[in-house]
């Protein structure tokens, strides 16, 4: 057989090698944002192009959160939040309105208190997705019902489904300091889940 041949069955060999190996690397990249993120990797597809344009921003929204330096709340923080929820949770009644909005400004106070960025509602959601990627959706309904109420587009049963979701994040926000990871704990399950080099140079 012509030495040629046998270059052209190594090249086929090497190209189908390649493939195979894409292939491995991409199914191992999709199980990893899946068991990070569960039910904000669907969102997230449903609201992207592609899945490579779902997985690529989830990606960037890990990138993005490893440089943050999230702090779990001392205990005595955590006492004065918990205290204040009730403060604008017991406001319901007598001023649903002015509960929500209190409710969404607590939650900022918290995040802002733990390390996160608080200026862009956007920026806020995609980094608390990271961490709490079971809640964050209750996150975004229960802003889009306060905004709703700013503007006088509401009603009390919205504002209630608002408070509801508003306490859903805020509960794991304010876990005890005990249950919450280290920041260099954060970053060593960001280490494990965040896919390697070779992976991020394959699309």
């Amino acid at each position: 057989m012509p030495s040629w041949v046998w270059v052209l069955i190594a090249i086929a060999v090497v190209a189908l090698l390649a493939v195979v190996l894409w292939q491995a690397l991409g199914r191992r990249r999709t199980s990893r944002l899946q068991q990070q993120f569960g039910p904000e990797y669907d969102r997230t597809l449903d609201t992207t192009d592609s899945k490579r344009a779902a997985e690529a921003e989830l990606q960037a929204r890990q990138e993005h959160r490893r440089q943050l330096e999230i702090r779990p709340l001392p205990q005595v923080a955590r006492d004065r939040y918990l205290q204040s929820w009730q403060s604008v949770q017991g406001r319901f009644v007598d001023d649903p309105r002015g509960a929500v909005a209190s409710a969404d400004s607590l939650i900022q106070a918290v995040m802002a208190e733990r390390g996160y960025p608080v200026d862009d509602f956007e920026q806020r959601a995609a980094d608390v997705s990271v961490d709490h990627p079971q809640v964050v959706e209750n996150y975004r309904h229960g802003h889009r019902l306060a905004q709703a109420s700013a503007n006088g587009n509401d009603s009390t049963e919205d504002l209630r489904q608002a408070m509801q979701h508003y306490r859903a994040l805020f509960d794991e926000l304010v876990e005890p300091a005990a249950e919450q990871p280290t920041t260099r704990e954060q970053r060593d399950r960001q280490d494990d889940i965040a896919p390697q080099p070779s992976e991020r140079t394959v699309r």
